[in-house]
């Protein structure tokens, strides 16, 4: 769900301007493969921290084009929405409620809040961590994040158009 279908990135971005001013270096969240890398080292702990605040996850903007393409591809396909929101508590209400008022369309039956996702089996799996693909029985896809850019193991989908192309044809 983060960084494929909630911009988590953008939202921490807007979090921290907000709170400190300032930019992050999307070099060292390359680098460092996570989105607090990206940080200054002196709010590195308060990024992390905004992370597990009730309400953060709850106000992330949609990925562009993700609610058209998904609606179409619910139509078609037997969709889940797996997230490994379990790190995190108090994201559970907020990614259920998100997903809510975005994606009407989806029921709460298809809504997967998981610590891991090696326990998924379907057809297709597009993620931002290779970590959840690696262990993926059926086709996985990395969907393009700050902190993925160097993988190369996994096809490559860089936004919801491309996922609209695979999928929709």
């Amino acid at each position: 769900m983060d960084e494929v279908i909630a911009d988590t990135t953008a939202g921490m971005v807007q979090w921290y301007k907000k709170h400190f001013g300032g930019d992050i270096d999307y070099t060292k969240m390359l680098a460092g493969g996570s989105l607090v890398k990206g940080f200054p080292d002196e709010h590195q702990e308060q990024v992390r921290q905004q992370l597990f605040a009730a309400g953060f996850f709850r106000h992330l903007p949609v990925m562009a084009n993700s609610v058209e393409v998904l609606e179409e591809m619910n139509k078609r396909y037997e969709v889940l929405i797996v997230s490994a929101a379990t790190e995190f508590p108090n994201s559970l209400k907020d990614k259920f409620d998100w997903l809510a008022e975005y994606y009407p369309f989806f029921t709460w039956q298809q809504l997967v809040l998981c610590g891991k996702k090696n326990m998924i089996e379907a057809d297709f799996m597009i993620d931002d961590h290779s970590r959840h693909l690696q262990y993926f029985k059926g086709k996985p896809y990395i969907f393009t994040a700050p902190h993925n850019l160097n993988e190369r193991e996994y096809d490559r989908l860089d936004n919801w158009k491309e996922v609209g192309e695979v999928f929709l044809g």
